[in-house]
């Protein structure tokens, strides 16, 4: 359906199954969400980054006036629109368990061609984890300096054994929203994992909260195979214990999940990353707190020459 966003897919009514919806060729199918995140914003202006997308070609050749953005169901105008003239800030965050060998050495390989993509002005940063976190690579535009610390974080031992997932997210958006505070530009996280762990105390909800209040995108790469937990077996686990989902994390926050493959992935979706659009607008006045449901299409125009394009972007966020 043209104009549904990102994670607009609230939890199916008790007793009612969640409808199965194949997945793009290449991409990996995320399942249905299975509870309604809480999100906070504290500023008057909106921000939604947009992902307009016809099977698997990236629409990129849209303007201001292509889209509209609903607010609890009442038009807000666009005030302000962006893509590719605005600077990219992109966190590469890369799972180094011994699972991900092969993985991070694809990605390492082919980060070079991959990066080069991007704009003089746009800036990377890189972090390894596992156990912990640790910053490989400050902010930098010299993509061939990225390009390096990706190829080093392969060997990085200081995070410890083991793999948490959520907690990873949480200090990289941490770090996006401190070390991009105040320069404009979009944000995007990109994470390589095999999404095979478990989060000790940290609830899907505390990632995507911290994601919100950086005004990031979370995608994710991840090898051929990779899926989503059980979410039946989820369901009487241990509640301090969470299963890694990587691909909910992505859907909920308006991004992606694609399949490593031979390793041509990394170009691809930096290539879709950098392609997103960006709408601000204006929260309205004396709303009522609580969530607050965004809805981003197309217009009709629009809509006539992308007869089955989909738009990726989060659907809400709570006012306070």
């Amino acid at each position: 359906m043209a104009g549904v966003v990102g994670w607009g897919q609230f939890p199916p009514a008790p007793g009612t199954a969640p409808p199965v919806v194949a997945p793009e060729p290449g991409v990996v199918e995320q399942q249905a969400v299975q509870e309604t995140p809480t999100f906070t914003a504290g500023v008057s202006m909106v921000r939604v980054d947009a992902q307009v997308v016809e099977g698997r070609r990236v629409v990129g050749e849209l303007t201001k006036d292509d889209f509209e953005v609903f607010d609890q169901g009442a038009a807000r105008p666009v005030e302000y629109f962006g893509r590719e003239a605005e600077p990219l800030h992109l966190v590469l965050l890369l799972d180094v368990s011994g699972s991900m060998k092969k993985l991070l050495e694809q990605m390492a390989a082919a980060s070079k061609q991959a990066l080069g993509q991007l704009r003089a002005e746009d800036t990377v940063a890189v972090i390894a984890f596992g156990r912990t976190s640790v910053t490989k690579l400050e902010f930098s535009r010299d993509k061939g300096d990225a390009a390096a610390a990706v190829g080093a974080a392969r060997f990085e031992k200081e995070v410890g054994a083991g793999t948490l997932l959520n907690p990873a997210i949480v200090e990289a958006a941490k770090y996006m929203r401190e070390k991009a505070a105040g320069q404009p530009g979009r944000r995007a996280l990109l994470v390589f994992t095999d999404n095979d762990s478990v989060n000790y105390q940290a609830p899907d909800r505390e990632a995507l909260e911290a994601l919100l209040a950086a005004d990031t995108v979370l995608s994710a790469i991840v090898p051929a195979g990779a899926k989503a937990p059980d979410a039946k077996r989820s369901a009487f686990a241990n509640p301090d214990f969470s299963a890694a989902d990587v691909f909910k994390l992505a859907r909920e926050s308006g991004g992606e999940v694609l399949e490593a493959g031979k390793g041509e992935a990394l170009g691809e979706m930096v290539e879709r990353i950098r392609t997103r659009y960006s709408l601000h607008y204006r929260a309205p006045e004396g709303g009522a707190a609580g969530f607050r449901r965004i809805e981003v299409r197309l217009s009709a125009g629009a809509r006539a020459r992308w007869k089955k394009a989909e738009v990726r972007a989060r659907a809400g966020y709570v006012a306070r």
